[in-house]
């Protein structure tokens, strides 16, 4: 699979920021071989980027502009709270969300770009800062594969405290299953987006959580505070429904306003059509 998904690069949406040549946009001007702008030509301009045709037309001096590129950093901030060990028809919650971040990681690296991860559960309480070596991979594959969800999400405290720790820009790609208060998530999210990040949200769901397909008397159990409730199932599914109809139109309208990409992902998706969407919708559109 991820060899099929090599030829597609991992892209950003916006200019980022790095400390070495790479392949991404960058905010400041360079000399790469696409072109950006026209600007007026000031007295200690590099005189071999005059344009002499813009010259011709004009009888005014223009200097051609083109993008620098830079490399990235992608952080992977993995939800580890009590909810994402459910599973119903499918693998839980956050064994997807590791193949997820395995894979996206893996095409990162190899392409020469950095990829740290970030695990929060009641609280941000475990980072591995992003590294540009292939030995590096390991070591996250390592820490994805061991982790075990437990307690109450902390899912919108670790994302301010992301955004005010990860100084240059970063692609913010989050894993979670979204239970927390869309409120509170919107202000995080702009808070990223305050801070110039590219964030992207998978937000992961099993499908009994959507299609809520019981037929008897079930004690429902929430994974995070212990709480329980008995009850009939098809005496509350209509007004079930109508909630998570609500929580899902919510969250979809708290990603768009911070301009994060949203993907809903069901766990019994098929992975590597999941991925290359993903890659193919991040494609700048060349002129």
């Amino acid at each position: 699979m991820l060899a099929r998904l090599g030829s597609l690069p991992v892209e950003t949406r916006m200019p980022m920021l790095g400390n070495v040549a790479g392949k991404h946009r960058s905010p400041h001007r360079g000399s790469s071989v696409e072109f950006a702008e026209y600007r007026k030509y000031v007295a200690g301009d590099d005189t071999r980027r005059l344009d002499w045709k813009a010259y011709a037309r004009s009888d005014r001096y223009y200097i051609k502009e083109f993008e620098a590129d830079t490399n990235l950093r992608a952080y992977f901030v993995v939800d580890c709270s009590g909810s994402m060990a459910f599973s119903g028809k499918a693998e839980p919650k956050v064994q997807f969300a590791r193949r997820i971040a395995a894979s996206l990681s893996y095409l990162l690296v190899n392409q020469g770009d950095a990829a740290g991860l970030s695990v929060c559960t009641d609280k941000l309480h475990l980072e591995v800062p992003p590294s540009r070596r292939p030995a590096h991979l390991d070591r996250l594959f390592t820490t994805l594969g061991a982790l075990e969800p437990s307690g109450e999400t902390g899912l919108v405290p670790a994302l301010h405290t992301i955004a005010e720790k990860i100084g240059q820009r970063a692609l913010i790609v989050i894993l979670s299953d979204l239970f927390t208060d869309t409120t509170q998530l919107a202000e995080a999210l702009q808070h990223l987006r305050y801070r110039k990040h590219d964030v992207s949200v998978f937000h992961l769901m099993d499908p009994l959580e959507i299609g809520f397909d019981f037929d008897r008397p079930h004690r429902f159990v929430d994974m995070e505070d212990g709480t329980a409730l008995v009850a009939e199932p098809t005496l509350i599914a209509e007004e079930y429904r109508s909630a998570l109809h609500e929580f899902l139109k919510n969250v979809r309208e708290t990603c768009h306003d911070a301009n994060a990409g949203y993907r809903f992902v069901m766990t019994d998706m098929e992975l590597e059509g999941l991925l290359r969407d993903f890659l193919m919708g991040r494609l700048r559109k060349r002129k």
